[in-house]
């Protein structure tokens, strides 16, 4: 049966979902923050700035008033997590009890070290969250590619009727339990992919990714198994599986990012000649915070901090992981 739906953010991301749903025969609200955007894809129906080339369903709908997610049988937050809490406040006047909201956004929230799930319920207080993670770059899920992601929530009902909303023949959805989990694995796979362009940007080779995929998704295990996630999420599809995609693909904006950094750019310069949000470069920050709160002893995301925050020079910084104490594998 067709779902009301609105979708908040007209990015890569948020346009590659309304793309799928419309093929799922939904009925799709897609909001832009700008008036001028929202009027762009309508008259064009293509995303020029995210996804260009591409065109979109002209049974869409598109608005930038967020009362659009009044009466909607689910609503979809596909903005930057910088922008998710003010995302939530806007729009918890006009959400209920009844109200079904999943997240795409995944990140920490600065200084508060709040997962994006934790940050919509404080807002939405009575409404159902969900959030969604795993290996989708927005320009293969908007042209059918075969992917597959978890939904998680506290709520097996909520991530039952999402993954029945979003599924079909090139998007299989997966459910869990196990939000913190699902979280803070999408959330600091960004900073391991960093990590991974920079190695790509000094000129390291196979062995150097390898070795610090491996040894980055340890230190996120250690970090979600202290903050009581289950330490099998991250060995899943939002954990290795999304780390995977993100550390070798050139549509990760943070390899790209990385790249450049490792080739002697700032981390300012680096956004900038992105021209997307890097959320590994503001996730380095909260996740380097937050394994000193939780006393979790985590080498890569220190020297990522460093270098991005610290002016440590790139290669230094490799140097310093390599020369650490010996230890134990496991």
């Amino acid at each position: 049966m067709s779902k009301n739906i609105a979708i908040l953010g007209s990015g890569s991301w948020g346009t590659a979902a309304a793309m799928l749903l419309r093929r799922n025969n939904h009925n799709v609200t897609l909001w832009s923050r700008s008036e001028q955007k929202s009027r762009s894809l309508a008259e064009t129906l293509e995303n020029t700035e995210y996804l260009p080339g591409i065109s979109l369903d002209k049974e869409m709908c598109f608005t930038s008033d967020i009362s659009c997610v009044c009466n909607k049988d689910l609503i979809v937050i596909a903005t930057p997590s910088s922008a998710v809490r003010d995302i939530a406040k806007s729009i918890s006047g006009y959400v209920t009890d009844k109200s079904v909201i999943v997240i795409l956004a995944i990140g920490l929230e600065k200084g508060t070290y709040k997962t994006m799930s934790e940050v919509v319920s404080d807002e939405c207080k009575n409404s159902k969250v969900a959030v969604m993670s795993g290996p989708s770059h927005a320009e293969e899920v908007s042209v059918g590619m075969p992917t597959l992601n978890v939904v998680a929530s506290k709520d097996l009902e909520c991530a039952y009727f999402i993954q029945d909303v979003f599924m079909n023949e090139t998007f299989r959805i997966y459910t869990s339990t196990d939000i913190m989990g699902v979280e803070l694995g999408g959330a600091l796979k960004n900073v391991i992919a960093l990590c991974a362009g920079v190695t790509d940007g000094i000129g390291f080779g196979d062995n150097t990714k390898a070795a610090l995929m491996t040894r980055g998704i340890s230190e996120i295990a250690r970090l979600g198994t202290s903050m009581g996630a289950n330490p099998e999420t991250f060995w899943g599809l939002s954990g290795i599986g999304d780390l995977i995609v993100t550390c070798t693909s050139m549509h990760s904006r943070n390899r790209r990012a990385g790249i450049l950094i490792g080739k002697g750019m700032s981390a300012e310069e680096a956004q900038k000649e992105v021209h997307m949000v890097v959320e590994g470069i503001v996730n380095a920050k909260a996740a380097y915070e937050l394994s000193i709160k939780q006393g979790v002893e985590m080498p890569i995301i220190n020297a990522a901090y460093d270098v991005l925050y610290n002016g440590v020079n790139p290669k230094e910084s490799v140097t310093n992981l390599m020369l650490r104490d010996k230890k134990i594998e496991s």
